[in-house]
């Protein structure tokens, strides 16, 4: 019986949002309704007149059914990704996914359309959006589709692409999946041989003893190297379509559209990482002295991201002492924070059961219409785990303090979407790192901290060198296999430091992001996200609760303006500046010295 409690403990309810799971009549009610009203709208604009001159002509119905609609479609994308996330083999979920993902891409091309409406408007319709209460919050949003449209084609043209691109670069990232999904590895290890997916592979890679990671680093790369020329077929005609669409839009660097979607200039970007190339060397003596640890004389690619095992195998930890960790620590910072993390709890909007079937990783989705949001993750009772569920809240928290804005006004991006996970994720670090049974414990958990700093600070950048690198000689041609490895080395031991015995010359082809074809350059936001975070972390940690309110006001305007106004308003912060990301820096590498230290006193 205590063992069915504890797990309906870990469990979501999702039935308090649609009754019945995949089956749920309700929300087959639902999805009837939106793609009836979604084929309705695209349907008005198709035989809308491509000039509105005047404001009764329907720009004001027509934005805020835009704006009805993404909230609604929101509201079933989370729910699918909820179900198909708790069950890998539920079937009618999957087909759910299949309707979802037709009626988004109904209503984006229908956008496309409005977005030109919006376009050729005269200069007195849009004043009168901007005269009108209910429309006046939108502004941002709208001003923003308004821009992005006026350095597009002409809709007709850009739905075209759409159309094309399914065939198009869409389909050479699907290639990648297919080429992915098929490979296997045989591996032995103490005597065991099995055979292991990448998935796997790069667990146990990660997770091996010392004596193993090397030899599995090998079957790793020659996997890769067996398919090298798949993927780069895929990466190249993936990046050659992108590089076409551009050129017909007039756009000269592959840097624009990553930029918009992101709200940030380049001269962000540079200052950005400026100050990270000055402090990479910083890292290379926590290299050093992992190494030692680790009882290697340098550490290889893959010994930066392997975990430290230095004391006694600790006790797993509750998921009710998780809880209350969590809750306290938050508490230190902010009552509010703390008790919205408590309700998640109580709410049971968090997935954390250790069971089968379950996808891996995890993700917060909200639900727009209910004013919650869902979190999933498997807890097994390690500090790491409690990390997650902290870092997962984080978002669901980000998400609450905007429930009552506008659907359009809280639509932020990417490099913004990590600000209050990382620092939700920060704070419980950091606690458990101060409140360390021992110093073992303790070399542990900062190993856990720098490690996400070198990732951030060094793998991010020498993916963002990698592509640029590529992407400027795919203009010039196809980049073969061996070019391909060779920039990709280039950029490790750049970004590095030249500080490791051993690069990954096949990362190109085993990194997803490099793939990814709705968001391109999927790499710098990450390291924006953390700095960002770490930023706003030192300033919490100068000012304490007097803090709190400011934070979340920040947070609220991350869907209504760009990222330098956005720190400049809250933080006083000039992102175009050096000062703020070197502060940031100096803040998330504040504990690499004490690493060093306690390091050599167990060498």
């Amino acid at each position: 019986m205590g063992g069915d409690r504890v797990s309906e403990q870990q469990r979501w309810d999702l039935e308090s949002l649609y009754a019945g799971g995949s089956h749920s009549p309700a929300f087959r009610n639902f999805l009837d309704d939106l793609e009836t009203n979604v084929t309705s709208f695209s349907m008005v604009l198709q035989n809308t007149p491509g000039a509105m001159q005047s404001p009764d002509m329907g720009l004001k119905p027509m934005i805020l059914t835009m704006q009805d609609l993404s909230k609604q479609l929101r509201q079933a994308g989370a729910f699918v990704s909820c179900l198909t996330a708790q069950n890998v083999h539920d079937a009618e979920a999957k087909k759910l996914q299949t309707r979802v993902n037709r009626i988004r891409s109904t209503l984006t091309s229908a956008l496309a359309l409005l977005d030109e409406r919006l376009r050729q408007a005269g200069e007195s319709s849009i004043q009168a959006v901007w005269d009108d209460s209910e429309l006046k919050p939108l502004a941002f949003a709208i001003e923003e589709r308004i821009e992005r449209s006026k350095r597009r084609l002409p809709a007709e043209q850009e739905r075209l692409i759409a159309r094309l691109s399914a065939d198009g670069y869409v389909a050479w990232g699907e290639l990648y999946d297919t080429i992915v999904g098929r490979m296997a590895a045989d591996i032995e290890m103490e005597g065991c041989r099995e055979t292991v997916s990448m998935g796997q592979l790069s667990n146990r890679m990660t997770q091996a003893a010392q004596r193993h990671r090397d030899q599995l680093f090998d079957v790793w790369e020659s996997c890769w190297a067996r398919e090298a020329d798949l993927c780069a077929d895929a990466l190249n005609h993936l990046a050659g379509f992108r590089l076409q669409v551009y050129e017909a839009r007039g756009w000269h660097s592959v840097l624009e559209e990553p930029l918009e979607m992101n709200r940030m200039s380049r001269d962000t970007l540079e200052a950005m990482w400026d100050a990270v190339t000055r402090n990479q060397e910083r890292l290379v003596p926590y290299f050093a002295a992992k190494a030692r640890l680790l009882g290697v004389e340098k550490l290889s690619f893959v010994d930066v991201d392997a975990p430290l095992q230095v004391g006694a195998h600790h006790q797993a930890i509750s998921y009710d002492e998780a809880r209350r960790f969590i809750v306290d620590q938050f508490a230190a910072f902010s009552p509010e924070m703390a008790a919205f993390a408590d309700a998640c709890f109580e709410r049971k909007w968090i997935e954390a059961e250790d069971r089968p079937g379950k996808r891996p990783g995890g993700f917060c989705t909200s639900f727009p219409l209910h004013g919650e949001s869902r979190i999933f993750v498997t807890f097994s009772g390690t500090p790491g785990n409690v990390a997650t569920l902290a870092h997962e809240i984080g978002h669901a928290y980000h998400h609450h303090v905007m429930r009552d804005l506008p659907y359009l006004a809280t639509q932020y991006a990417m490099n913004v979407a990590e600000t209050a996970s990382t620092f939700a994720e920060a704070i419980v670090s950091d606690a458990a790192i101060r409140t360390a049974s021992d110093e073992a414990e303790r070399l542990e958990l900062l190993n856990d901290k720098l490690q996400r700093a070198a990732a951030m600070l060094m793998n991010i950048y020498a993916r963002f060198l990698f592509e640029i690198r590529f992407y400027e000689e795919r203009k010039r041609g196809y980049v073969p296999t061996e070019r391909l490895n060779q920039l990709m080395v280039e950029a490790q031991q750049e970004a590095y430091r030249g500080s490791l015995r051993r690069y990954h010359p096949h990362f190109w082809a085993s990194k997803l992001h490099f793939y990814i074809t709705g968001t391109p350059f999927y790499n710098f936001p990450y390291t924006f996200g953390f700095l960002f975070a770490s930023g706003i972390h030192a300033i919490a940690a100068a000012e304490g609760k007097a803090f709190s309110r400011r934070y979340v006001e920040l947070l609220r305007d991350t869907g209504r303006m760009r990222v330098e106004d956005l720190a400049q308003k809250h933080i006083g912060a000039d992102l175009t500046k050096p000062d703020f990301w070197q502060n940031a820096i100096d803040f998330a590498l504040r504990d690499l010295d004490e690493f060093v230290q306690l390091a050599d006193k167990r060498v």
